[in-house]
């Protein structure tokens, strides 16, 4: 694979990478080291997501979508993808290439916290937003920017959420009385959804957190599917006895999958800041 960030590395990861980052060498290259790194990381997720999930047709909004890696595999399944993220990527030539040639639309906005690039696209538009390795870098107070997405969710549609575990083994210093309530690290999520802050990787969650999370933020909102995820990364080897642990133990794994569904619209997002 080209411009891998190492050969030993990179022979870990799915066969298919190497088909995949030949696709974005052909139309001018890409991060290949991210690629390589998250590669498992985007196969797992959509497979879990498939399980219980109509497979073709979904009409798909990937945000923080990058170099579309990601986007590019719902895309060459057959879904409708529309792609998100800054302009330092978005409009990227090379993304803005690979884009054209596999039908992935593209949005470009400057700030999350008042989604107004979102503004011209109609009510109702996805069947599945991907919020995946985002959630936990969020430094502003994220409702307007869940009222947008919610909007922006056909009814029966899915949000799919994926975030580093806070209780994996391989994670920092667990806090006793954090661990004794199930919370995650940093501010509770009671606050998270109305108070700002501006770290730029502050939060990691426990699975009980995202539970209260979108429960807080409307009624309609339903967790269709919750689990522990093992590792997707290829990085330094745990000793075996954590590694038994972590395999017994599905608490201590390294990764959050959380499912959300909106069955219907009737109560719209119902928690405000109170800044």
């Amino acid at each position: 694979m080209p411009e891998t960030p190492d050969a030993a590395l990179a022979a870990t990861f799915d066969p298919e990478l190497d088909r995949v980052a030949w696709i974005f060498r052909d139309h001018g290259g890409t991060d290949f080291g991210y690629l390589a790194w998250h590669f498992r990381r985007f196969k797992e997720t959509k497979r879990i997501f498939e399980e219980t999930h109509e497979r073709r047709g979904q009409r798909v909004l990937d945000v923080g979508a990058h170099w579309l890696h990601q986007a590019l595999l719902y895309a060459q399944d057959g879904y409708r993808v529309t792609a998100a993220d800054f302009p330092i990527t978005i409009e990227n030539p090379a993304v803005k290439s690979l884009a054209a040639a596999h039908g992935i639309e593209r949005i470009s906005y400057e700030d999350l916290e008042a989604p107004t690039a979102f503004s011209a696209i109609p009510d109702g538009t996805f069947d599945v937003i991907l919020f995946t390795e985002i959630i936990e870098h969020i430094t502003f107070n994220p409702v307007a920017m869940w009222k947008e997405m919610y909007r922006l969710l056909a009814p029966g549609g899915v949000i799919v959420v994926t975030t580093p575990n806070y209780y994996s083994v391989k994670g920092r210093a667990w806090g006793f009385r954090r661990t004794l309530h199930g919370y995650g690290s940093a501010l509770p999520v009671e606050e998270i959804l109305r108070v700002p802050t501006y770290g730029p990787h502050w939060k990691e969650f426990s699975l009980r957190e995202l539970w209260v999370y979108f429960s807080l933020l409307s009624p309609d909102f339903k967790i269709h599917k919750a689990i522990y995820v093992d590792d997707y990364y290829a990085g330094p080897k745990i000793s075996a006895i954590l590694r038994f642990f972590e395999r017994k133990f599905p608490v201590l794994q390294r990764n959050l999958h959380i499912e959300v569904t909106l069955p219907s619209k009737e109560k719209g997002i119902v928690i405000a800041p109170t800044f």
